[in-house]
């Protein structure tokens, strides 16, 4: 169906205010997935301070063509969505555990990252970064290691002298 002028306006504004404000956008294929299965991305999306919305390849290539982006800009088949916010890992993990759940229905195209264009697998490949709290126990769990060691070699030494 035919979008007025008007509408494609306001979805030119609306992914420009996205690039300027998002630290990582994902481009995403959602063609074959269901509309309650796309509902409940969005609201899960939008739980983890993701936007994400709907917009024509025409238009959405026109306001990528303003920007000025490294590398090369990854084909954008198939029906067009766009996920980002100002958290720069959210936006691919948030869509890559939903083409996991619907691996038929949905697929990441690429996306940026840092001013970059990123491929298909280099966004999955972000999308696999552990999260902050992951990352803070894994560290403690380094740091406690030699310690929590010392303590059973003092504790196996206690034990021989007795």
């Amino acid at each position: 169906m035919a979008i007025s002028r008007i509408k494609k306006g306001e979805i030119v504004d609306k992914l420009k205010s996205a690039l300027k404000g998002a630290k990582s956008l994902v481009f995403v294929n959602f063609h074959g997935l269901k509309v309650s299965e796309a509902s409940a991305m969005r609201r899960a999306l939008k739980g983890d301070g993701v936007s994400y919305t709907v917009a024509k390849k025409s238009l959405t290539k026109r306001v990528l063509a303003d920007e000025k982006f490294g590398g090369e800009q990854p084909e954008l088949s198939g029906e067009l969505a766009v996920a980002w916010s100002e958290d720069l890992v959210a936006p691919a993990r948030g869509v890559y555990g939903f083409q996991k759940k619907f691996p038929e229905g949905l697929n990441i195209l690429g996306g940026v990252f840092e001013g970059r264009y990123m491929t298909k697998r280099e966004m999955e490949d972000i999308a696999l970064i552990p999260t902050l709290e992951v990352l803070r126990g894994k560290f403690v769990n380094i740091i406690n290691s030699p310690i929590q060691r010392f303590a059973v070699a003092l504790s196996q030494i206690a034990q021989t002298k007795n």
